[in-house]
């Protein structure tokens, strides 16, 4: 292998792991440890993630879940709090001293 090889490969793995990094900033940094789609990363603008996602997905650095599914037809809705929805108002039951 080439010098010139050589140098464009590790070109190539450096904008490989720039692309892993920003993928990974941009989940860390709009989702956290709350769960996310794809969908929000193309809202925010992100392109060409996919196989990023997909290798930081492999190395357990984020755990993929399937999609929330119900009765066909049904809204589904993931939040991080346990909430009780009254005629009259919003109550939210998992509320802790720490929020």
């Amino acid at each position: 292998m080439s010098c010139a090889e050589r140098l464009l490969l590790l070109a190539i793995r450096s904008i490989y792991l720039f692309f892993l990094l920003t993928v990974l900033h941009v989940v860390h940094f709009f989702a956290g440890t709350l769960a996310f789609c794809r969908r929000y990363l193309d809202r925010i603008g992100e392109t060409k993630y996919l196989m990023a996602l997909k290798n930081l997905c492999d190395a357990g650095i984020v755990q993929p879940y399937p999609p929330l599914c119900d009765v066909k037809g049904s809204f589904v809705a993931q939040y991080e709090h346990t909430i009780l929805l009254k005629p009259t108002n919003k109550e939210v039951l998992s509320r802790g001293d720490d929020y």
